[in-house]
């Protein structure tokens, strides 16, 4: 099975723009495209940006098979790319902070809601989601889907892990002063779960808050395979299901667990 090239676009779009947003998407859809990548991941809340003012997230939220879901449906079919993209779900009455996988024929693969919400501008605008795995098949890899703070819950991870996810993606919106996250934890989750981990944030001020960029694709042997600066830009990295493999052939953790001596975790 050929290495799964994947495109991470480092991006903040433009805040409450949501037509602007599709639009850039197209456009980088299509340089991932052509720079050989299967796969776009982008930012938490790409699709309206995340620094909302909590009383519009509401308006601005769509349903999973919404307006938005069709349009980026058709920009993956258009260039032949899966795309992975963070938005403010609705489903009734209820607001999700989520991210959807589209396929590279436009099929809509996995849909997940947030579990971990951070801080009282999320904890007020949404409600947590309660499936802590969802996974889809792309490429031959098994695919699950996280979101920023869900990732520094080790739990959450391992989760994937014993499920057999293969490439994990993280949306994320990663601020000052917490980089560290994105610098050390990332590349430790990928080595101490056998997975690899595709982590990408969003960049520079927005409202009160400071995203410091740094998005990465971390590899189960603990190397970031590819990292981004602090601005704007999109990087590409392989997923290669060979040393995910090896990897896992030589590393024992999850073979050597004890689950019996874990019981009070829960």
């Amino acid at each position: 099975m050929p290495p799964l090239r994947t495109a991470l676009l480092q991006s903040s779009g433009r805040l409450g723009d949501t037509a602007e947003n599709l639009k850039r998407l197209d456009e980088a859809a299509s340089r991932a495209a052509q720079g050989g990548a299967g796969l776009l991941v982008t930012s938490e809340m790409y699709l309206t940006g995340y620094a909302l003012d909590l009383q519009e997230v509401p308006g601005y939220a769509e349903p999973a098979d919404g307006e938005s879901a069709h349009a980026i449906a058709g920009i993956a079919r258009r260039h032949g790319i899966a795309v992975l993209y963070g938005y403010p779900e609705r489903d009734g009455d209820t607001v999700y902070n989520s991210a959807q996988l589209i396929g590279p024929d436009g099929a809509r693969l996995a849909n997940y809601r947030k579990t971990h919400l951070f801080g009282c501008f999320e904890q007020d605008a949404f409600t947590p989601g309660d499936t802590p795995v969802v996974q889809a098949d792309l490429n031959g890899l098994r695919v699950g889907i996280m979101i920023c703070y869900d990732v520094e819950f080790p739990e959450n991870v391992r989760a994937h892990a014993l499920a057999g996810t293969d490439l994990l993606l993280v949306p994320t919106a990663q601020m000052h002063p917490f980089q560290f996250v994105a610098e050390q934890l990332v590349p430790v989750r990928a080595f101490e779960n056998q997975m690899y981990i595709a982590y990408v944030n969003r960049t520079g001020p927005e409202g009160e808050f400071e995203f410091v960029g740094l998005s990465c694709l971390a590899s189960p042997d603990g190397v970031t395979r590819t990292r981004a600066g602090r601005g704007e830009e999109m990087v590409f990295g392989q997923v290669d299901p060979e040393l995910l493999e090896a990897s896992r052939e030589t590393n024992p953790y999850l073979r050597d667990r004890r689950p019996g001596l874990y019981a009070s975790l829960v």
